[in-house]
């Protein structure tokens, strides 16, 4: 009896042991963990990779914006809004070129005839002089000063009575030559005031027409994408730089010019007031 048992007792031992090297030599090859196998680099790929995207990968083209451009492709409002601010631009140009050399030729002219007024000719030869050649407003007051003066003696010496309405009528007579050459010289300043007040606002107005026909664009395509808006967008950008590029040199020159013919007219003025003292002594002196 207790031999039958140590032989099960073996038996089931030894099938124990037969199982567990059946599934030992099944089981898979663990990763080696030596030195070398450890410190042994990656090999690099031998093949070449294409890196070039496909068509179906590549973004859209998008063509280059100009000005020419954008002005073919602009809404007829925004095109008419371009076409006003250019021509309101180039008509400011000529307006500012015009002024530039209109005023330093009225310097030149003035300190030519301050000098030869004060070379010390008489007044009868500075008369004849300029009578006929009164082509600067310096000049024009002085012949319509004289002229006045000379009328004071038609008849004679005036009578020392008379003296006080001469003298005035002399300085009327001034001031209104002065305040005609002004007006003269200050024509078409006006328009450069109008452009500089009135383009950036007809700028602004092309603007929100182009962001409308951006908006109109997305509401159409059912697309909010940068090529469905950027054409209106671009398109206001530009009519806003339009409208500063004709603002911006018409306030620069119209403030210069209106300081310059500032100076001008108080040197007129100035003229005028030594002029009329150098008559109302001559006045005293030949009256009866």
């Amino acid at each position: 009896m207790i031999v039958r048992r140590m032989a099960a007792v073996a038996a089931v031992m030894l099938f124990a042991l037969a199982g567990s090297a059946a599934w030992a030599q099944s089981a898979p090859n663990a990763a080696p963990t030596a030195p070398d196998a450890q410190s042994a680099p990656l090999a690099a790929p031998t093949t070449a990779v294409d890196v070039t995207p496909t068509n179906a990968a590549s973004g859209p083209q998008v063509d280059g914006i100009s000005v020419v451009s954008l002005f073919l492709k602009a809404d007829p409002i925004v095109k008419a809004v371009f076409a006003l601010l250019l021509l309101a631009s180039l008509w400011s140009w000529a307006i500012i070129i015009n002024k530039w050399l209109a005023l330093g030729r009225l310097r030149r002219r003035a300190d030519k005839f301050e000098k030869t007024f004060w070379s010390g000719l008489s007044l009868d030869e500075l008369y004849q002089q300029f009578s006929q050649h009164t082509d600067h407003p310096m000049a024009a007051v002085f012949v319509s000063a004289l002229r006045e003066w000379r009328r004071a003696f038609e008849t004679g010496p005036p009578r020392e009575v008379f003296l006080p309405g001469i003298k005035d009528r002399i300085d009327k007579a001034m001031s209104v030559t002065i305040l005609r050459e002004t007006d003269g010289i200050e024509r078409q300043l006006g328009f450069l005031a109008t452009v500089g007040a009135t383009a950036p606002f007809v700028g602004l107005f092309g603007t929100v027409w182009g962001i409308m026909n951006s908006f109109s664009a997305i509401a159409a395509r059912h697309d909010t994408t940068l090529a469905v808006v950027a054409p209106g967008i671009a398109e206001a950008l530009f009519a806003t730089a339009m409208g500063l590029l004709a603002a911006i040199p018409a306030v620069i020159f119209y403030n210069k010019y209106v300081n310059d013919i500032g100076r001008y007219t108080t040197r007129l003025e100035g003229f005028s007031d030594e002029f009329s003292a150098i008559l109302s002594r001559q006045l005293d002196e030949k009256a009866k």
